[in-house]
């Protein structure tokens, strides 16, 4: 609760602080620097790291931090609005010291990188800035991937500087996807959700521009960059580098350790899915233990399969569509789980029942051929799904034949007179 407090304090610090003095000029002697924030555990958003820009200037007093990751978690509809890939965010600015200050409590890693710009660059740059940072011009469309809190300093750097910005070319062929697993490397569920909701798009090489979308890959690139000015000169981007911050193991931690990763628990439901089975197939159907299990793991399955849905047909997010997920985690299970119910329904359950088997047989089959990255719980998942649908379908198949010798032994019985 006081890491939520905090952060709400801090964006309205910042929606507070907005320009209300004249723009000053820049003298001969400002600086401008990047500042890249390690990740801090304390919230989703964060995982990522940060970056922001700082402007100094000893002769007019200037020493400001504009950032481009602010955004009102309590606006109505956020989530909604967040899953559709509609969520604003603003450009802010804070002092410099209010920024450390920040960070400093969080127990994160502040590294600034000085930028080797010309007296005349860096006061483009910073008019730009002030007036970017308005009231009128300060919101813009987050996109995750291509417009973010790390891609506008980026551009803005880009854009004012007299001279074409050379990038050292990725040292390995990575993907979105890859990116993001290393940052979410010690949260597997939270990974694993990433997982399911981009979709094959997320898994294409991606060159070192793209990968800027991470601060940390921006931060690595812009040490290596040249700034060039013509054919025979270049010259470094980054001027000096130095920490202003060292991470605090001690406040910025997990608070807690994983024990069930998805795995597990994937391999624990398709334990528990054969057990119920085994019960079904034993019991001749007559207990009700099978219907409730199904109806709990579907009407888990389309629930997930309703968001899937949102982010696949609907949302303005990238990488999202197509999306393989969506053969095993659909709505349609969401509507087969409360059809197991209906009497009146057993044809159509049948039907479902039949297409589900059919379509997921051949998706774990195939599995290692899908052009997309699947987590390995995803086998074990769809198994279980699987497994009810084909164990329905041989009651089914069962109850059918007995059906048939009962019905040919009572005529044969009727031609015999007895």
């Amino acid at each position: 609760m006081n890491r939520k407090i905090f952060s709400i304090l801090a964006f309205l610090t910042v929606l507070f602080a907005l320009p209300v003095k004249a723009q000053v000029q820049l003298s001969d002697s400002a600086k401008i620097s990047m500042l890249t924030a390690s990740e801090w555990n304390g919230a989703v958003y964060a995982l990522f790291g940060h970056t922001a820009l700082r402007v100094s200037d000893d002769s007019t007093g200037v020493n400001a931090v504009y950032n481009y990751g602010f955004f009102d978690s309590s606006q109505p509809n956020f989530i909604y609005n967040f899953v559709l890939g509609r969520t604003d965010y603003i450009l802010g600015f804070t002092t410099f010291e209010d920024f450390l200050f920040e960070y400093e409590y969080r127990g994160q890693e502040v590294v600034e990188q000085e930028l080797n710009l010309s007296a005349e660059e860096k006061r483009q740059l910073y008019d730009a800035l002030y007036i970017n940072a308005l009231p009128q011009n300060r919101g813009y469309r987050y996109n995750y991937f291509y417009d973010n809190c790390a891609t506008r300093p980026r551009d803005m750097v880009e854009k004012f500087t007299d001279g074409k910005i050379k990038y050292q070319p990725a040292s390995q062929n990575q993907s979105f996807r890859d990116l993001v697993h290393e940052s979410l490397e010690k949260y597997p569920w939270l990974k694993f959700g990433i997982d399911l909701i981009i979709g094959s798009d997320a898994d294409v090489t991606i060159g070192v521009r793209e990968k800027m979308f991470i601060p940390a890959y921006l931060k690595n690139s812009f040490e290596e960059a040249l700034i060039l000015k013509n054919d025979t000169s270049d010259y470094p981007l980054v001027k000096n580098t130095k920490i202003l911050l060292y991470n605090n193991n001690e406040i910025n931690k997990i608070s807690e350790e994983i024990l069930y990763s998805p795995i597990v628990v994937a391999f624990a439901i398709l334990f528990l899915t054969i057990s119920v089975s085994l019960i079904q197939i034993t019991k001749l159907n007559i207990t009700k233990i099978p219907k409730i299990y199904d109806t709990a793991i579907f009407g888990i399955a389309g629930l997930g399969g309703l968001v899937l849905s949102v982010t696949i047909f609907f949302s303005e997010h990238p990488a999202t569509s197509p999306n393989w997920n969506f053969v095993w985690l659909n709505i349609f299970a969401l509507a087969a789980a409360i059809l197991f119910w209906a009497k009146s329904a057993n044809r159509t359950v049948y039907i479902y029942h039949f297409i589900n088997f059919a379509l997921l047989t051949v998706f774990l089959l195939l599995w290692l051929f899908i052009p997309q990255h699947l987590p390995v719980a995803t086998i074990p998942f769809s198994m279980s799904l699987w497994f009810r649908s084909g164990t329905h379908l041989f009651m089914r198949r069962k109850k059918i034949l007995k059906d048939k010798r009962f019905s040919s032994s009572r005529e044969l019985k009727a031609g015999w007179g007895l």
